[in-house]
């Protein structure tokens, strides 16, 4: 459940990141504000069972490449060497999901 979490954070920070490019009026800047506490929020939740340090490169990795993909879906322009980082960094993304364990919910977590 909590990288569930990590998850829906991090597709927050693309759709509040992606947004910033288009924000002209407070009511958009609004919205920002309130997508970016909140995607934090999940984040510093996910801290409960995650260590921070693997949920966060999570999180980042997954705002990363999604706010990348979005731009291209919106006609900026790429290359092959940006794809070809980018797919290193998504496995870097998944090694760090699958090498991290979840702290035990009765303990302190593991040193």
């Amino acid at each position: 459940m909590s990288w569930l979490i990590v998850i829906i954070a991090g597709f927050l920070e693309v759709v509040w990141a992606s947004a910033l490019k288009h924000a002209d009026s407070f009511s958009d800047w609004l919205i920002i504000l309130l997508l970016i506490a909140v995607s934090f929020l999940l984040l510093i939740c996910s801290y409960r069972k995650i260590p921070m340090a693997s949920a966060y490169t999570v999180f980042v990795g997954i705002g990363t490449a999604g706010t990348y993909l979005t731009g291209i879906f919106l006609g900026e322009s790429f290359s092959g060497g940006q794809i070809f980082f980018l797919a290193l960094l998504l496995a870097g993304i998944v090694g760090m999901k699958i090498f991290t364990k979840e702290k035990n919910a009765g303990s302190g977590g593991e040193h």
